[in-house]
């Protein structure tokens, strides 16, 4: 095949925005990048964050997709748009929606417009927290252990948790829902042309770290189990499917409808979806027995290994092992952090609060220079904070903080956990906090490599993904110097699109298998951060206290 002329686009929903790539599928060319920021949730529409209460509307979604494909496409050149042969798509998870009989999601029917509990409940939504605990506690009454592959915790940023909080608090959409469908599997249906949720095709990633989907039960867990948790869920198992697929697998071809809106031929296949997490790791060239580390506003922190070598193991507490949900034929396993860079955006806010609420009612400036003044302080903010605190010498007495200020998504999920700092005094200052702040994200993510290899997983090494991975050289070598093991960072600025397109272009045919697409596809890594052995000791006896400060704080206040 000319590689001129074999081209595939990875589209990525992140948290704030949705980015395309086209792809060069024999050269890993990147050809074309577009960005869409979701105006609707720019502008905190649907969202109350005093109530942990975080929706998107799917226009954004859509509006986005269109945006950034055509953009790309406009930027591609001549004779790129006839010869793309795939589209693949990540999005956050879990992020579902109540849909209609046809797969229309509820908000895009006149009568749920503006219905909060009609949009997708975004990954980071903890509402359900009530409901998560209920799942908990009833999981134990049954012989069969339906947690068993989620880690043996149901959180409630996931699938079940979050559809008993919408049946329980909105009657109108109760009576109104046809199935629960996750963002990941419902763009591919929108691009097929899907109208009818009964073939509504599942990806097994979704289905398996979300929604409790497992082989060895045939499936879902019986009815029996969701109707003598709540009446509201008897009979929901019929509402949703049997069957899921990896994203190697074709969810069809793209329909006529979204063809000409895109202006692509009607052979373009469209790949089964997949969260964004999972996808990133297969654009950062994951390995086996290697942490991928998506960081963003959280972490998604991904590992692979022969189904073989695990068979028979059950890690505990974190978010799930399933057979092909990152690479078809390999086990797996998911962990993360519930805030990463949303920790640092926290403490950004907090300082910038007398820049954004004072500055604009000064009248010694005008209101023009004043945003302006606004904008490049709080621009700037985390990137001082770092060159500051970098000068700071590591001492075991400094103040120390406690991550949770989302919650607790792995080791072993509790979203009621909130984030602490100690040790403050009236030398504390700003630097001081985010040093902590961010030596506490790094501690959390060493909690999660401790369980894995307490649980007999070895992990040789860390893979650095995400914004914060590519912009931050203070955060990745404090992380390097907690975990006293190196993280490579991989080169590209996209791994989450980047993976789409290797799975595009494995669900369209040019490659037989997705590892055989990251071979070519691959951009490789282009830093690598290495353990300063002087400050290992001192960081040890201070993970130490961070364990400490953890237990008190998990045992008495909640």
């Amino acid at each position: 095949m000319d590689s001129q002329k074999a081209y595939v686009i990875g589209v990525d929903y992140g948290t704030d925005s949705v980015r395309s790539i086209i792809v060069n599928a024999l050269t890993g060319e990147e050809i074309a990048a577009s960005v869409f920021y979701y105006p609707r949730w720019k502008q905190g529409q649907f969202c109350n964050a005093s109530l942990n209460q975080f929706r998107q509307h799917p226009l954004d979604y859509v509006e986005g997709l269109e945006y950034t494909i055509k953009d790309c496409l406009s930027k591609a050149g001549e004779n790129v748009a006839a010869n793309i042969k795939g589209i693949s798509v990540d999005t956050t998870g879990s992020t579902p929606i109540a849909v209609d009989n046809q797969g229309t999601p509820l908000s895009l029917l006149p009568e749920f417009k503006d219905n909060p509990n009609a949009m997708f409940v975004l990954w980071k939504d903890h509402t359900s927290v009530k409901e998560a605990a209920e799942i908990n506690a009833h999981a134990t009454k049954f012989e069969t252990n339906y947690l068993q592959f989620v880690g043996g915790i149901y959180s409630s940023e996931w699938f079940w948790s979050k559809l008993l909080f919408i049946l329980r608090d909105d009657e109108i959409v109760r009576n109104n829902i046809a199935s629960w469908v996750e963002h990941c599997d419902w763009i591919p249906f929108l691009l097929t042309g899907g109208n009818d949720v009964t073939k509504l095709k599942r990806g097994v990633c979704s289905a398996g770290h979300k929604a409790l989907w497992a082989a060895e039960f045939g499936g879902l867990p019986p009815n029996d189990f969701f109707a003598s948790l709540d009446p509201l869920l008897e009979g929901f198992t019929n509402k949703l499917f049997t069957e899921t697929y990896t994203s190697a697998e074709a969810a069809g071809t793209i329909s006529e409808e979204w063809a000409s809106r895109l202006g692509l031929p009607a052979t373009v296949v469209i790949g089964i979806g997949a969260f964004d997490c999972h996808m990133g790791a297969v654009g950062g060239q994951i390995e086996p027995y290697y942490l991928s580390k998506v960081m963003g506003t959280s972490t998604c922190d991904m590992l692979v290994a022969p189904t073989e070598e695990v068979k028979g193991k059950l890690i505990k507490g974190i978010c799930g092992q399933v057979p092909g949900s990152i690479i078809p034929g390999m086990m797996g396993m998911e962990a993360g952090q519930s805030a990463f860079g949303d920790a640092y955006a926290w403490l950004k806010n907090v300082l910038a609060w007398p820049v954004q609420s004072i500055l604009p009612q000064t009248s010694l400036i005008d209101a023009t220079t004043a945003e302006a003044l606004t904008n490049e302080i709080t621009d700037k903010i985390i990137a001082e904070l770092s060159k500051e605190a970098a000068k700071i010498t590591v001492d075991e007495k400094a103040e120390l903080a406690i991550d949770w200020q989302n919650g607790r998504r792995t080791p072993d999920a509790n979203q009621l956990l909130k984030g602490a700092f100690t040790g403050l005094g009236l030398g504390t200052d700003a630097p001081k906090l985010f040093r902590a702040l961010v030596e506490a994200t790094c501690f959390g993510a060493k909690k999660i490599v401790d369980r894995f290899i307490e649980e007999g997983i070895p992990v040789k090494g860390l893979i650095g993904l995400g914004g914060v991975a590519k912009k931050s050289p203070f955060i990745m070598q404090m992380m390097a110097d907690v975990m006293n093991m190196p993280i490579r960072i991989h080169k590209s600025e996209q791994t989450c699109a980047l993976g789409a397109a290797m799975f595009a272009a494995t669900a369209a045919g040019i490659y037989p298998k997705v590892e055989d697409a990251m071979e070519v596809m691959g951009q490789g890594f282009d830093a690598e951060y290495h353990p300063n052995i002087d400050l290992v000791t001192v960081y040890a006896k201070r993970y130490q206290q961070y364990t400490a400060l953890g237990g008190f704080i998990e045992n008495t206040t909640i």
